[in-house]
């Protein structure tokens, strides 16, 4: 006869009845990259908050621009948003914002 442990631990862990593998109940993480080059401000900014609201939270938004405006423009959106920027780089004539919506 099972042990009173062994039999709680299996209807914690148990498997669907017909036995296919249980479903996650995580969403997969997604990555977009948004090609902003020769955008001027502060279009960058606000495409960038449009493309925000369609992501769902965790999701992550890699953002490339060419005009340095954006690099003082996308951390104040943030700052608005309650959105994370995890990265950034600045490459000559490049930048690249990496963001995870909150």
């Amino acid at each position: 006869m099972p042990s009173a442990a062994r039999r709680y631990s299996e209807r914690l862990w148990c498997k669907p009845l017909d036995g296919a593998p249980a479903e996650s109940s995580f969403a997969p993480v997604s990555e977009t990259t948004l090609d902003l080059r020769g955008l001027r401000c502060p279009l960058p900014a606000l495409k960038t908050r449009k493309a925000l609201t369609r992501l769902a939270a965790g999701d992550r938004l890699v953002v490339e621009c060419t005009d340095p405006l954006s690099t003082l423009d996308i951390p104040n959106l943030l700052g608005q948003t309650g959105d994370v920027l995890e990265a950034s780089s600045n490459q000559p004539g490049l930048f690249v914002f990496r963001i995870k919506k909150a």
